[in-house]
């Protein structure tokens, strides 16, 4: 009787592992190619720059040439995308340059590149001297604010000011809960479960965190926008990129570090975030001299899109401020 209950429990693993394997292959995806990729997510602004170690970086370029120029960088998996909202209020008045950063987007780059948040601040000193940008003001959402804030403390003779978008770069706070985080987030941090996933179809996942991050506005989670990020992760060695930026060393911020900073600085945070949490915020204004700090009510992760002429218009006050500093 053992011998039988214990062929059973053996067959039944056998079972579920051929399932799962069955399973695996079912749900993999592949690359797929850029140039499909450029076909559907390209507009009429979209232009590249080559690097010399290989990155060919996709960008736009838009809205008033004679403005003062916003240099703004996306969060983690995201593109340049997210800041279509604000290049339609700004535009008129603004020269604003968007990117995509080495592993997102339509940016390529070579086969073993290390993304990491100063190999991103790098990259975007490598673009700016390519194109003669000596003077903007440099802005990012998420992991795109950590850049900027890495760049500022690198270039600062180039930021004429700083803006911090429902910022990243602090380290995690001490009664943060799993809880609080999307499920792809906790998944990517485990290395075992993030190899697993890397070539798998995650659009449930991204769905999830992307309604994560839109708290209060999950009507903009189409499903426009879950392909568009599936997809463009999807681009040939994305995703190694993106998968091992959970496992990347990144800067933290201390006030000790950004005390060097003496740029006007504009910090918006959402109240409602979960991914970076106000907190977040208000230590980057109480560590940044002379910072400017709104909280956004019922607002999450990414007020560029959830209201961006909310989050515009506090923009163009900052930088007519600004300006009639100078």
């Amino acid at each position: 009787m053992l011998r039988w209950i214990f062929g059973a429990i053996l067959g039944l693993v056998g079972i579920l592992a051929l399932a799962a394997v069955a399973g695996y292959f079912i749900l993999k995806r592949p690359d797929i190619p850029y140039e499909t990729l450029a076909a559907k997510y390209e507009s009429g602004a979209s232009r590249y720059e080559l690097f010399a170690d290989g990155v060919r970086l996709h960008y736009r370029d838009e809205g008033n040439p004679d403005g003062p120029t916003l240099l703004l960088l996306h969060g983690f998996s995201a593109s340049l995308h997210t800041w279509e909202p604000w290049v339609q209020q700004l535009g008129g008045a603004y020269r604003i340059v968007t990117l995509d950063l080495p592993g997102h987007g339509l940016t390529r780059a070579p086969a073993g590149y290390q993304g990491s948040i100063h190999a991103f601040r790098d990259a975007v000193a490598t673009f700016a001297d390519a194109k003669d940008l000596q003077h903007f003001i440099i802005g990012g959402n998420s992991m795109g604010g950590h850049v900027a804030l890495e760049y500022a403390l690198a270039h600062p003779e180039q930021v004429d000011a700083l803006m911090l978008i429902d910022s990243a770069g602090w380290p995690d706070p001490p009664n943060a809960t799993e809880g609080q985080s999307a499920i792809i987030f906790q998944l990517l941090r485990n290395p075992i479960a993030a190899n697993i996933l890397r070539d798998l179809d995650n659009s449930a996942l991204i769905r999830q965190g992307l309604e994560t991050a839109f708290p209060a506005k999950p009507e903009l989670v189409d499903d426009a926008m879950v392909a568009r990020y599936a997809e463009l992760s999807r681009a040939p060695g994305h995703r190694d990129i993106i998968f091992g930026l959970m496992r990347a060393n990144r800067p933290l911020a201390t006030p000790e570090r950004l005390a060097a900073l003496t740029m006007p600085t504009l910090i918006l945070h959402g109240e409602l975030d979960r991914l970076t949490p106000l907190s977040f915020g208000e230590q980057y204004h109480s560590a940044i001299a002379g910072s400017e700090f709104r909280a956004l009510d019922g607002i999450g992760h990414a007020p560029q899109e959830e209201v961006p002429e909310q989050s515009a218009a506090l923009v163009r006050a900052f930088v007519q401020r600004v300006q009639g500093a100078e």
